[in-house]
């Protein structure tokens, strides 16, 4: 966790990084109404009550802050996965409840979601933040779902097939998250939270399964 997101996150605070914290607040806000492409800096500065000659103190670009207000985000995701992982008792039960989780908090928090889709702002046209900053996202993002990975692990997937269910459920999630936030869901007259449920369930008894079939001491 950096420096900065620590001190937002209830350390002592000094008056840098107060106003630091305010700049980051009111950029979320001007970034949720805007997008990337749309805000600007003299509109984040407006919303903060500072000149844009102030924000460069603090960030040398539009791109740098959203890179932070978006890590502030996945810096949370992990925490809710790491809080939801801690008391299960078996790897079947940490899959499901890091899964869970991952889905659960993007359903509660779609402004996130949001944020975190800022590669297709405009379209499916990706466009990033600059390849430091969307490697060192990207690795934020891989930590909150790396227990997905580690809990297949556990019950006794390999390492690469671990890894591709990690993904197929973080798919599996984000597209039920969209179906659920632009309402599509309701033309099919379903639950997403409950497709999610059913899916991660499925996913998790049929890798025990399987894990028993070949070793059925296991």
């Amino acid at each position: 966790m950096t420096a900065a997101i620590a001190h937002r996150q209830g350390r002592t605070r000094t008056p840098k990084d107060m106003k630091r914290g305010l700049i980051l607040d009111a950029a979320r806000q001007v970034f949720l109404a805007e997008g990337l492409d749309g805000a600007s800096l003299r509109a984040i500065a407006l919303a903060a009550g500072y000149t844009p000659a102030a924000l460069y103190f603090h960030f040398e670009s539009k791109e740098a802050i959203y890179a932070e207000v978006l890590q502030e985000s996945l810096v949370k995701l992990g925490q809710r996965v790491g809080a939801a992982v801690a008391p299960a008792s078996c790897g079947a039960e940490r899959l499901k409840a890091a899964a869970m989780a991952f889905f659960e908090f993007y359903a509660d928090n779609p402004r996130d979601l949001d944020l975190g889709f800022y590669l297709f702002r405009g379209g499916m046209r990706p466009k990033g933040l600059g390849r430091e900053r969307d490697e060192a996202l990207n690795a934020w993002l891989a930590a909150a779902l790396q227990p997905i990975a580690s809990a297949a692990i556990e019950i006794g997937a390999a390492e690469e097939e671990a890894k591709l269910l990690m993904v197929d459920v973080f798919a599996h999630a984000a597209g039920l998250l969209l179906l659920a936030h632009t309402r599509r869901i309701r033309m099919f007259e379903a639950s997403a939270i409950e497709l999610m449920t059913r899916y991660v369930t499925d996913r998790a008894n049929q890798l025990q399964k399987r894990m028993r079939d070949v070793d059925p001491e296991a």
